[in-house]
């Protein structure tokens, strides 16, 4: 349950303005001994009523007549800078109150002219309005279309990024692509070294070479199709097929 706001003005009535004097003092000097505990500070109250015959002191009279030393002692200037009465708190509190005023008339202003630009839109006379009315709306169409060149230019604006960045995704894959597909590499016969030594390698290496590069081949038949490719010798094929370094 939320707390009734109290009304600031004088108390006519004796009964409850002594009433409300003994409590709010209680919670007066409540506030200024938490004050200076919590925050470390010097302070001191004292409150003159006509409920009592001397004035009630906060902490006590030497401390009180401490802090109010410690206070004449500092400049003229420095004394006045943050002191308020009650004439000065009141202006304080209206000029506060005028401003709240002012911020919240133009905000009902502008939502009125709003809703009268929404009828217009709907097809709505504007005949009613006087010069002051039609210069407010004015005002508000204006920073409506503000409103509407900023968002379109938000809008074009992220949509080129997109499209850069789409752009830029595309170069990346493709660069990815043809970077991940590597070259053909050539294939060569493969030979069984079995265990052989250096020469017999050679040997073996050159005798496929060989194979695969004869283009003149005989065919001997062995029956239901079935064929055999085999080098074609002539007489001196010892000279012409088998190198002299490995077969004199």
């Amino acid at each position: 349950m939320t707390r009734k706001k109290v009304k600031l003005a004088f108390i006519t009535n004796d009964s409850a303005r002594k009433a409300t004097f003994k409590k709010r003092k209680k919670g007066l000097m409540k506030k200024v001994s938490e004050l200076s505990t919590l925050c470390g500070i010097d302070a001191c109250a004292i409150i003159y009523s006509p409920y009592d015959t001397s004035p009630e002191v906060w902490p006590n009279t030497m401390g009180a007549q401490r802090v109010l030393a410690e206070f004449k002692r500092m400049p003229e200037m420095e004394q006045s800078k943050k002191m308020v009465n009650q004439e000065s708190f009141i202006r304080q509190r209206i000029a506060k109150a005028s401003e709240q005023l002012k911020k919240q008339s133009k905000e009902n202003r502008e939502k009125e002219m709003t809703e009268v630009m929404y009828q217009g839109l709907t097809g709505k006379g504007l005949q009613n309005l006087n010069l002051g009315d039609l210069n407010d709306l004015g005002w508000v169409i204006d920073q409506n279309l503000k409103e509407v060149y900023k968002r379109i230019e938000a809008v074009k604006k992220g949509s080129s990024t997109s499209s850069v960045a789409a752009a830029a995704a595309a170069a990346m894959a493709a660069a990815a692509t043809s970077q991940s597909v590597a070259p053909p590499m050539e294939q060569k016969p493969a030979v069984m070294e079995l265990g052989l030594d250096p020469m017999q390698r050679t040997q073996t290496e050159w005798f496929t070479d060989w194979m695969n590069s004869n283009t003149s081949d005989q065919h001997i038949g062995y029956g239901h199709a079935d064929e055999m490719i085999l080098p074609n010798f002539n007489d001196n094929h010892n000279a012409n097929v088998w190198p002299n370094n490995f077969y004199p």
